[in-house]
């Protein structure tokens, strides 16, 4: 069986994305890697991020194949589970994993389960140009959910600002906003052109999400890839602090209860589904 990983960026030293880092897993991992993005305009259309999805899709010749984003893992204890995931589910046409998301190094949540891995044999019906953003995965046009195919016990580390400085969110939040503008009409809850509104838009969700991130993780249970790198934050990166919020956290039962809920049933409620795609 071969595995592909295809991802996507532009200029990720500008935007401190943890690339090297990234493309060690996914080469770790798979037989075949795949990149695009490189000719990625500084002013886009939202519409395009499917479309560069969709080229890594293309180009991929795996018998599986996995879009990661750029700030994307897999932990390397799962590896040989993956790998026995993906034989054992030869004949669906995607798989999903749950997504850990971070906003600082020691904590989590289970923010949503990524509908990513695709099976070779299904790739004519596959698009990656639905749902509200548009790149996610549809299968015959129909937009796929996590409750019509396997849930696989394997989560997707995902590292989104970790490294950013305030500087770079600023502009980075601008940026996706002015796109979002061109695609849609409107800045919607992304704030303005402006930089300054585009950081307090996504700051004030921030706030609303860190008690969420009711899971702890010690720095060695990272995955090894990035824990170097994680190990060397300073103040100035969002992961350091989540620029101070870290030193205020706090959480409730609601919160408590959703995350334990979110990780630890959800996968088995999920698979228990009687809507799985008929290929």
């Amino acid at each position: 069986m071969k595995l592909s990983i295809f991802t996507t960026y532009t200029d990720p030293e500008k935007r401190n994305d943890p690339w090297k880092e990234a493309l060690n897993c996914f080469n770790d991992i798979a037989d075949e890697v795949i990149v695009t993005g490189s000719d990625w305009p500084e002013e886009f259309t939202w519409s395009q991020i499917g479309k560069y999805f969709q080229q890594g899709l293309n180009e991929s010749t795996g018998d599986w194949n996995i879009r990661m984003d750029i700030d994307y893992f897999f932990h390397e204890k799962d590896v040989n589970k993956l790998y026995d995931y993906l034989r054992k589910y030869n004949d669906f046409p995607v798989l999903c994993f749950p997504q850990y998301q971070f906003f600082t190094l020691n904590r989590y949540q289970l923010k949503t389960r990524l509908c990513v891995a695709i099976n070779k044999k299904f790739k004519n019906r596959i698009k990656l140009d639905g749902g509200g953003d548009l790149c996610l995965a549809t299968f015959d046009g129909k937009l796929i959910t996590p409750k019509q195919i396997p849930n696989l016990p394997i989560p997707i580390y995902q590292y989104d600002s970790t490294f950013r400085t305030m500087e770079i969110i600023k502009n980075d939040r601008a940026r996706f906003a002015r796109a979002w503008n061109r695609e849609f009409g409107s800045f919607g809850s992304r704030g303005s052109e402006n930089p300054d509104d585009c950081y307090d838009a996504w700051f004030s969700d921030i706030q609303k999400k860190y008690p969420k991130h009711v899971h702890k993780i010690d720095l060695n249970d990272h995955p090894k890839y990035i824990m170097e790198k994680l190990n060397s934050l300073d103040e100035n990166q969002f992961g350091y602090s989540a620029f101070g919020l870290k030193n205020d956290w706090s959480s409730n039962l609601k919160n408590r209860m959703q995350g334990i809920k979110a990780k630890y049933l959800d996968t088995k409620l999920n698979n228990k589904s009687k809507n799985y795609i008929s290929s």
